[in-house]
Order: structure tokens, then C-alpha cells, then sequence
């Protein structure tokens, strides 16, 4: 009986539910308010793809395939190259996603995942052109969501930084005499990752009720949610907080503290995951 009467409680009322938890300083799922869920990786997955990494924190599953086309650099930055994130969330990832064009989700954490690249500079746009006025890379990195529970971000931000360490290009010189474009597809190299951002995304309950990783249910009962980026010299590379109650400065400091913290967390679960698949080469 008190297994249907926690039920009920939990679809009737599920904010007063989670707030049962939340006085206790726990959470339905058994976590602390400060802990994150289980955390995996998995890179070079995709063998057509010229980087790729898979993600899961928790249920919810990301995968990154990168792959790169040749342009002609733009008038305005003659001497750059291209990074296009896109990320997909379709139907098999949640209901609560439809098939057709991108909705809001979608085009906000593609929008996101742009800031993030130019204002941490990842990848010196510059170190992706060939010749300048006459050639570049473009590197188009495509997010798709295969399971969504929450926490899209954070995820979307570990599977393009693990992606992009995995990925290889190769050499390509311009031809003198025929101006055309020489690929060497037998010498690839890795890519300057010049800078590690990881994200951590928290939902506020209250102003002093504050959780790390929040999940779907747990994001849509929220009074506010949060994500800051930061990098291995522990600065903040972007803060992004779509509306809600506001937090204060002591809070947001304590938020971006954790997010320190995680950075390490990441970074060192990704050189891990590299070392490894490495060395079973």
C-alpha cells in the first residue's frame, strides 16, 4: 500500500514530493544535492565519422560524430576555417521531442555549444586554414541525443570535447601547377585542442536548495536552471541561465566552485578513455 500511496504522491504532487527529499538533503534518486550520476565514455565509435565520442551521464546517452569537408574560407576572415555544431533531439530520445525541424531545445543547445566554442577558443579557427583565401576546413560536429533524462548540456559539451581529441585530419597541401587540392589520406593528424571546457548544470529549488545534475523530472519542477563552463585554468568560459528566480552572488560562486571541481572530474575520465582505447590499438 505505501508503495501506491508514494506513487500517487509522486504523480499528484510531484514537486511536494521532491520536496520531502530535498528537506532531507537527498533526492528520489538516492543522490546527494551535490552529486552527480555515474558518468561514462566511450570514443571512436563511429568509424566512418573523422572523431566521435558517446556520453552517458545517468540515462541520458549523447553521441558526436565529427566530420570535416574542405571550403573556400570566408571574405570577412580570410584566414579561418569552420565549426558547426548542430544537435539533434528526435522522437526516440523522449516523447516529449516531435519529428520535424529543430524545436527551441534543440536550437538553444546548438546555439549554446557555438558560444562555448568561440568564447573558450577549443580550436584556434585559424589553425583550420590551409591557404589562406583559397582553402579551410570545415568541421561540421553533430550532436544527437539517444536517450534523454535531463542534463542535455553537460553532455552535449563531454561528447564534442572527447570527439574533437579523437578526431584526425588529414594532410592537404595545394598543388602549385594545377591549384587544386592534395589530400593525403595515409598522414592524418591529431587536432590542437587548445583549451578544455566541461559544463555543469544545476536546477534551484529554492535559493538555498541547489542541485548538480538535475533530471528530466527534476528540470521540469525546478524554479531555475543553470549551466557554467569552465576550463582546466578554472575560468569561466560561459555562464548560460534561460530565466527563473534569480540566485545570489554567493550562490552563483558556489555554482561555478563545483563547476571547477567537474572540470578535473572530466578532464581526467577523458584522458583516461583515450589512454585506453590507445593502447588496445
Amino acid at each position: 500500500l505505501s508503495t501506491n500511496v508514494t506513487c500517487f504522491v509522486r504523480t499528484a504532487e510531484p514537486l511536494e514530493y521532491h520536496r520531502s527529499f530535498l528537506k532531507e538533503n537527498c533526492r528520489p534518486d538516492g543522490r546527494e544535492l551535490g552529486e552527480f550520476r555515474p558518468t561514462t565514455l566511450n570514443i571512436g565509435s563511429i568509424n566512418t565519422a573523422e572523431g566521435s565520442a558517446l556520453v552517458k551521464i545517468g540515462n541520458t546517452t549523447v553521441i558526436c560524430g565529427i566530420k570535416a569537408e574542405l571550403a573556400l574560407p570566408s571574405s570577412d576572415a580570410p584566414d579561418k576555417g569552420y565549426i558547426v555544431p548542430n544537435v539533434d533531439l528526435p522522437p526516440l530520445c523522449s516523447s516529449r521531442f516531435r519529428p520535424g525541424p529543430p524545436g527551441e531545445q534543440a536550437q538553444t543547445a546548438s546555439q549554446f555549444i557555438a558560444d562555448v566554442i568561440d568564447s573558450s577558443n577549443i580550436i584556434k579557427k585559424e589553425d583550420l586554414c590551409i591557404e589562406k583565401s583559397k582553402l579551410c576546413w570545415v568541421l561540421y560536429c553533430d550532436i544527437m541525443c539517444l536517450d534523454y533524462d535531463g542534463n542535455l548540456l553537460d553532455a552535449c559539451i563531454i561528447t564534442l570535447l572527447a570527439a574533437l581529441k579523437n578526431a584526425q585530419l588529414p594532410k592537404v597541401t595545394i598543388n602549385k601547377e594545377t591549384d587544386l587540392a592534395e589530400v593525403e589520406l595515409q598522414h592524418k593528424r591529431h587536432l590542437q585542442i587548445r583549451c578544455h571546457p566541461v559544463a555543469s548544470s544545476f536546477a534551484v529549488f529554492d535559493d538555498t536548495v541547489i542541485i548538480v545534475d538535475p533530471t528530466a523530472e527534476e528540470e521540469s519542477l525546478c524554479r531555475a536552471l543553470l549551466t557554467a563552463v569552465t576550463d582546466e585554468d578554472d575560468q569561466l568560459c560561459a555562464l548560460h541561465k534561460p530565466g527563473g528566480i534569480s540566485l545570489s552572488a554567493e550562490k552563483l560562486q558556489d555554482c561555478i566552485s563545483r563547476a571547477v571541481t567537474r572540470n578535473r572530474e572530466i578532464s581526467k575520465l577523458i584522458d583516461k578513455v583515450i589512454q585506453s582505447t590507445e593502447m588496445s590499438k
